[in-house]
């Protein structure tokens, strides 16, 4: 053997020695250290729903509200910049549907806009571009952007999506629950009835027209036909605001391995969320069979239905909404009676919400994976019920040993980097126009 070689050899003995040698990291060690990977990177959560509600002069988000998300909560959790959404439910595909969805869209713009302009202007603001974000961070103030769940209110005029850009949407996902103009859902596995067999005419010429704006285009509820169309359309990468891997729990609002290597080769992002019936469908079943008999009687006291979230997910519109609120409020009383059987069945938490990132760190790489809660919208785990417990979701990255590289990349960079190709095609598409 050559000296050189030999040397070589030595050193990574002794290196391997070395760390065999080190005591293993203390929790409060590895505590601070995440603290300080928690304070230093950017946290982004791209799934936040509202009601407008909590958005007037007498009741909004610089307060402590019972909302999952507000300034408050986002202070004591660090969690920088919400995605929030303009969530419109799917209703009947005529003028008159499509009106009523359009006030509804205009509604929740406004009221945004309202929070960071009137009410909070001294303390969020809203960002348009990955520079807004990284401004307003730096100056010391929480960061909204603004997403649309279902493109169902631009009715059958594409002038909408740009003025939707306009009053800031950055993604916009062409369906939710049910089928709309553009695209076919993914709730048509439930009955097997399309209604596009993926995309309509009219949403490929949408993918066209957010392409050139610079508007992500957000996977999270289409069929799985119509968004491995939109993938193979689209001239940018694509994005999935709040869905989470198929392969660890199977709903049909999750995404399968086909889908989410098309994303990679896409050079999308997949924002994993925390969302309980999609981190583990088999635990949630198993703690609310258990749990029937105290959520009928909490359902009684309030004078509202129980429903699962598999029955919500059928719902369409207003009763949507308000089956949402039903259920939130259940579960808010409910939770101090179930110490007993969460202890036998234990409720999904931030671990299993992680297994997820690994699970899409290993089969599409870091670079292509993020973070989303749809907080007020249904989501909220065991250790991440809402953003001022933020942190946890660093602590447990940290726990499996993720760099501090990847977790910024993972909290928000890769969601930047999407941002940011995506202006940089539609620049290129308007200079050719």
């Amino acid at each position: 053997m050559k000296k050189t070689q030999l040397s070589l050899l030595l050193f990574f003995i002794s290196l391997v020695l070395t760390a065999q040698s080190r005591p293993p990291e203390s929790e409060n060690s590895r505590r601070e250290r995440a603290l300080k990977i928690h304070e230093s990177v950017i946290t982004i959560d791209t799934h936040n729903d509202i009601n407008i509600a909590n958005f007037t002069a007498e009741k909004n988000y610089t307060q402590d509200l019972d909302t999952q998300v507000n300034l408050p909560k986002m202070i004591t959790g660090g969690l920088d910049v919400s995605w929030l959404i303009v969530y419109t439910g799917q209703g009947s595909l005529d003028k008159k549907g499509y009106k009523k969805a359009y006030e509804n869209a205009i509604s929740k713009f406004d009221a945004i806009h309202r929070l960071t302009e009137v009410y909070a202007a001294d303390q969020i603001e809203l960002a348009l571009s990955s520079d807004d974000v990284k401004r307003i961070q730096k100056e010391g103030k929480k960061v909204v952007m603004i997403g649309v769940e279902n493109a169902y209110p631009i009715g059958e005029d594409l002038n909408r999506i740009e003025e939707f850009y306009n009053k800031g949407a950055r993604y916009m996902s062409l369906a939710h629950n049910g089928h709309s103009q553009f695209s076919d859902s993914n709730t048509g596995e439930q009955d097997s009835i399309w209604l596009h067999n993926g995309l309509s005419e009219l949403g490929k010429k949408a993918i066209v027209e957010m392409n050139r704006l610079g508007i992500m285009i957000d996977l999270s509820h289409p069929s799985k036909k119509a968004n491995i169309q939109m993938i193979q359309l689209s001239k940018a990468p694509v994005i999935a605001s709040h869905s989470s891997a198929r392969g660890l729990s199977d709903v049909s609002r999750n995404l399968d391995d086909e889908v989410l290597k098309m994303i990679k080769n896409n050079g999308g992002v997949v924002q994993t969320v925390a969302l309980a019936d999609y981190v583990s469908l088999d635990k949630v079943k198993s703690n609310n069979e258990a749990s029937q008999p105290i959520y009928d009687q909490v359902a009684k006291e309030l004078g509202v239905p129980y429903l699962t979230m598999t029955q919500i997910s059928k719902l369409r519109g207003e009763e949507l909404h308000t089956a949402y609120n039903n259920y939130d409020m259940i579960m808010k009383k409910a939770g101090p009676l179930k110490k007993e059987i969460n202890k036998q069945f234990p409720l999904v938490n931030v671990r299993d919400f992680v297994d997820h990132i690994d699970y899409m760190v290993k089969l599409i790489g870091v670079d292509h994976v993020g973070i989303s809660s749809d907080f007020d919208g249904g989501g909220g785990i065991q250790g991440w019920d809402n953003a001022s417990e933020t942190f946890n979701i660093t602590y447990e990255l940290v726990r499996r040993g993720y760099s501090e590289t990847d977790i910024a990349k993972i909290w928000g960079l890769n969601l930047l980097r999407v941002l940011d190709e995506v202006d940089a095609i539609a620049k290129k598409l308007k200079a050719t126009e």
